[in-house]
């Protein structure tokens, strides 16, 4: 028998006992689907997680001076960070310092809860801010101290509606301040601890604002995120020479945590692709099961067949083929649903779907384990078939 008519005689064999077929084939859809769905959510968090990282900006090193430091009598200033800057040109573009600390703000009738961040007049450039209303913070503003505030979009819907609030004037913490700029909002859905519940000041008003003179968060800009590792360093040892230890400050990049959450999710991925597989083990036994149960039904004529004088390795191939079909239709099945599935999650979960020219890997791994597995599980029934005597096959009712 050539390997035409034994893949002809699988799908006859498959069609003939159409919901046999299903229900064996049925773990193998759970398990390819499963595969597939929980590892296109990790990748689409890695996704989600990867684009709200570069809207924050790739090539930012946040400086955290901690008590460790301050408790010994050594601290690190503004000047200090932006002289290493200068000293640095070829590594650093920007800084600026960040002071902050929680605020309730008023307008009329209207408050809300929320944070105000103490910034200098780069910031909002450095972190891809956009102002769509007015003007953002200046040097002048800086030197001034000037009581004004840039403001995000959950602000703004809070206090004033639809009410434009550029020129408005807002209490913050019982202090007037003028609103100057609105900021273009970061999300669709603007809401409390978002991205556009932001308020910005002048730096050198929060430090009074919120009662702490010593700035002890820095927001250095390296000139790229290919001199990300560079700037690292000499920040780190600018900080080590300063503090004698380590043990004063964090050094975090935006390159480092990338590759933390990263290292996480592949990790992840991993584990839940594994959970899931179990699910094809399962349906690999139950097709072993099926087909054992198909050799003991087709005894009769796998003794007709070897008694005119068809070979061991014709027996084999036949039952191994008709496993491994089973196997592959469940697993194109399996493929669809788990596609089709990912997607339909994501969006529930309003995370980025995975591009399907992404998912070549995990859809190409899934349908070659589903069909290791159809042939593996398929060999104790095709060898039992095989080794049937002809003369007790024929006895067979």
């Amino acid at each position: 028998m050539n390997i035409g008519m034994a893949f002809k005689m699988a799908i006859n064999s498959v069609l003939s006992a159409k919901v046999r077929s299903l229900l064996t084939m049925l773990g193998i859809i759970i398990g390819v689907a499963s595969v597939i769905v929980l590892v296109n959510l990790v990748n689409s968090a890695s996704i989600t997680m990867r684009s709200e990282l570069e809207s924050i900006g790739t090539n930012l090193i946040s400086v955290q001076i901690t008590r460790g430091g301050w408790g010994r009598g050594r601290s690190v200033s503004l000047d200090d960070i932006e002289e290493l800057t200068e000293k640095n040109a070829d590594l650093f573009s920007a800084v600026s310092p960040i002071v902050s600390g929680g605020a309730t703000v008023k307008y009329g009738t209207n408050n809300v809860n929320s944070s105000v961040t103490g910034v200098n007049e780069t910031y909002m450039t450095a972190r891809n801010y956009e102002v769509i209303e007015g003007r953002a913070l200046t040097e002048t503003d800086m030197e001034n101290r000037a009581n004004v505030v840039v403001i995000g979009e959950y602000i703004r819907s809070e206090l004033f509606g639809d009410e434009s609030p550029v020129g408005q004037t807002v209490k913050i913490n019982n202090e007037k301040f003028t609103v100057i700029g609105l900021l273009k909002p970061k999300s669709s859905n603007s809401s409390a601890g978002g991205d556009d519940d932001i308020m910005m000041i002048p730096y050198s008003r929060a430090t009074r604002l919120v009662r702490n003179a010593n700035i002890t968060n820095f927001m250095v800009v390296a000139i790229s995120s290919d001199y990300m590792t560079e700037a690292t360093e000499a920040i780190e040892d600018f900080l080590y020479k300063k503090f004698k230890s380590d043990d004063g400050y964090m050094v975090i990049n935006t390159a480092e945590i990338m590759d933390t959450i990263d290292e996480a999710l592949g990790a992840m991925a991993l584990l839940m692709a594994g959970i899931a597989g179990i699910s094809l083990l399962v349906g690999g036994i139950g097709i072993m099961n099926i087909m054992l149960v198909t050799v003991s039904e087709r005894t009769r004529e796998i003794g007709i067949r070897k008694s005119i004088g068809a070979k061991r390795r014709s027996i084999i191939s036949q039952f191994l083929i008709e496993s491994a079909v089973i196997s592959c239709i469940g697993g194109i099945i399996g493929i669809c649903v788990g596609v089709g599935g990912s997607y339909l999650v994501c969006k529930a979960l309003d995370m980025d779907a995975v591009p399907l020219s992404e998912q070549g890997t995990v859809i190409i791994g899934s349908f070659a384990f589903s069909a290791l597995i159809g042939i593996f599980f398929g060999l104790y029934p095709a060898n039992k078939a095989a080794k049937l005597n002809p003369i007790d096959a024929l006895r067979n009712d």
